[in-house]
């Protein structure tokens, strides 16, 4: 079924409802009894403020709810301090911190960002595929997930996703009055994008099929036995993706404002709301490092490799798709054996249902490049569908845990996570006899060093997204990534809209060396041994939350 009744209420906040199923009403009554009361109590009563007031059905962001918005949250920011925090445990301390970084993230939006009055993109709500992270990446005005119902749809299912597609018209009927006074010019210039998408993904489900992928393998959605009504609703919601994407295209030429938010806001940003302490200056200075570093490896392994032969690309569909297969195979076995992940069903499957299908030469952009030659280095970045669907079978204790941090908050945490564990496998011998393959890893790791350095002046509005887009294509190994690409476009915009995402894949992975390091170091120190699968464990078991939380457990 969908997601139940308590994350419906919990997460109806307009940035980010879960990509994941939240836990049933029992689980939630055993995590809140773990949690203080009344801090669990002000979770769920703060992420009722954090949503967006709605009208007629969908986000009201007029003037009037935007201020009663502020003083909820006022209210919340007043009624957290007052809290009696004694007897907490550290890491009831630090779940406070997180409540406390979403409502600077919300202050924040107020204050500063306001996506609903810049951001185009802000209103595209409906998503057919998860997100390999807890939640969408990027803000959104609301979110209607296709892939979280059960196809064919029952009778219930069928009209509540015709009442949710059926606010599609509306709020994008709205949105062209909030965002009226726009003027941030990269954000209308490739703001018709996603409501391509979102028409594309719409008319798939009218027609049928519609092919989804989730932590569970790909899901295939119809229509097949729904009433013509929700067909209805589905074809307009389509057509007026496809009117209001025309519209946005046909601003933008007059739209000439700044698109970042400067690096001022940006550091505030990063210190209040992502809880990661570094500025602009010095993120720019890690990324700088790891694009050297990555470059240099590269020609080490390149030069090390000098007489073995070059990899190639299987051109038979049947042939890559058993490659890939039995790769996939090999990986778990690995991760599991070396002792990463427990061998646990639900992991296993995991992994399994992200085994890569053949990918022609034509359609290939920057990770097919990557994945045509070898599957391994994707596969190591795919330790993030353990992780949901260890939320999903073995939930958190805590219930603030349990959910995904608004405003991607957790964004540092899961993509350096995932991007030092392509590191990790490498370290770690998985390579042992695909030397060639080692090459891949670094060339993964400079395009995201690339790509990350340039969202950081995009930010400073010292480059367009076109310029960033050509700077993440010259500083990407073998020409893999074109700036033209739909990806590359998609990245940059992305990181424009979120900021910190571009830089969280560096940052967050040299952070994760940060724990590694710690952990390991104090149990030297203690004089126990300090296995790194065990240490790799002991960081997985702390949930997904900011790495400066864990430090301060």
């Amino acid at each position: 079924m969908r997601i139940s009744a308590f994350a419906a209420v919990l997460l109806s906040s307009a940035a980010l409802q879960p990509a994941i199923a939240a836990p049933s009403t029992g689980d939630t009554m055993m995590m809140q009894e773990k949690t203080p009361q009344a801090l669990a109590d002000l979770f769920a009563d703060w992420r009722q403020v954090a949503a967006p007031e709605r009208k007629q059905g969908v986000p009201d962001f007029s003037a009037a709810a935007l201020e009663r918005q502020a003083e909820g949250l006022a209210a919340m920011r007043a009624r957290l301090s007052a809290l009696e925090r004694s007897g907490w445990s550290k890491r009831d301390q630090a779940d406070a911190q997180l409540i406390e970084a979403e409502m600077n993230g919300l202050d924040f939006d107020l204050r500063v960002a306001r996506p609903w009055g810049r951001d185009p993109s802000y209103f595209a709500t409906v998503f057919a595929e998860e997100s390999d992270v807890p939640a969408h990446e990027g803000p959104s005005a609301d979110v209607i997930d296709l892939f979280a119902y059960d196809y064919p749809l029952s009778a219930q299912d069928a009209a509540e996703l015709e009442a949710r597609l059926r606010t599609v018209p509306v709020l994008l009927d709205d949105a062209r009055t909030y965002l009226a006074d726009g003027n941030a010019r990269d954000l209308w210039q490739y703001g018709s994008r996603a409501f391509n998408g979102q028409a594309a993904a719409l008319d798939e489900l009218a027609n049928g099929p519609l092919e989804m992928r989730t932590v569970e393998g790909t899901k295939v959605a119809t229509l097949d036995g729904a009433p013509a009504s929700l067909k209805d609703a589905v074809i307009a919601a389509r057509d007026a993706s496809r009117d209001f994407s025309a519209w946005v295209k046909a601003q933008a030429p007059s739209k000439t404002g700044p698109s970042g938010l400067g690096r001022e806001n940006y550091d505030w940003y990063m210190k209040h709301v992502q809880l990661v302490p570094y500025d602009w200056d010095e993120q720019l200075t890690l990324l700088q490092r790891e694009l050297d570093r990555s470059l240099a490896a590269l020609a080490l392994e390149e030069w090390r490799n000098r007489d073995l032969p070059q990899l190639e690309a299987l051109d038979d569909p049947a042939a890559y798709n058993a490659f890939a297969k039995a790769k996939m195979s090999e990986f778990i076995d690995f991760v599991i054996d070396s002792g990463f992940l427990p061998d646990k069903p639900y992991y296993r499957a995991a992994l399994e249902a992200q085994t890569l299908s053949y990918i022609p030469p034509e359609k290939r952009v920057f990770f097919y490049h990557v994945t045509a030659l070898d599957p391994w280095p994707l596969y190591s970045h795919d330790i993030h569908w353990p992780e949901l669907a260890r939320l999903k079978h073995d939930p958190e204790v805590s219930a603030i845990r349990q959910v995904p941090p608004l405003y991607n908050i957790y964004s540092f945490r899961s993509e350096g996570l995932a991007t030092g564990f392509e590191e990790l496998m490498l370290q770690a011998g998985l390579y042992e006899d695909a030397p060639r393959a080692r090459e891949l890893v670094w060339i993964m790791l400079a395009n995201r060093a690339a790509r990350g350095i340039a969202s950081l002046h995009v930010q400073a509005n010292e480059m367009t997204l076109k310029e960033a887009g050509i700077f993440h294509s010259k500083w990407t190994p073998r020409g893999w990534a074109d700036p033209e690409s739909d990806l590359v476009g998609f990245e940059q915009l992305l990181y424009l809209r979120q900021p910190g995402y571009g830089t969280s894949y560096i940052i967050g992975k040299q952070m994760l060396d940060e724990q590694i390091a710690r952990r390991t170091h104090l149990l030297q120190l203690e004089g126990k041994e300090a296995p790194l699968p065990e240490v790799f464990k002991s960081i997985l078991d702390e949930g997904i939350v900011p790495w400066t939380l864990m430090q301060e457990e």
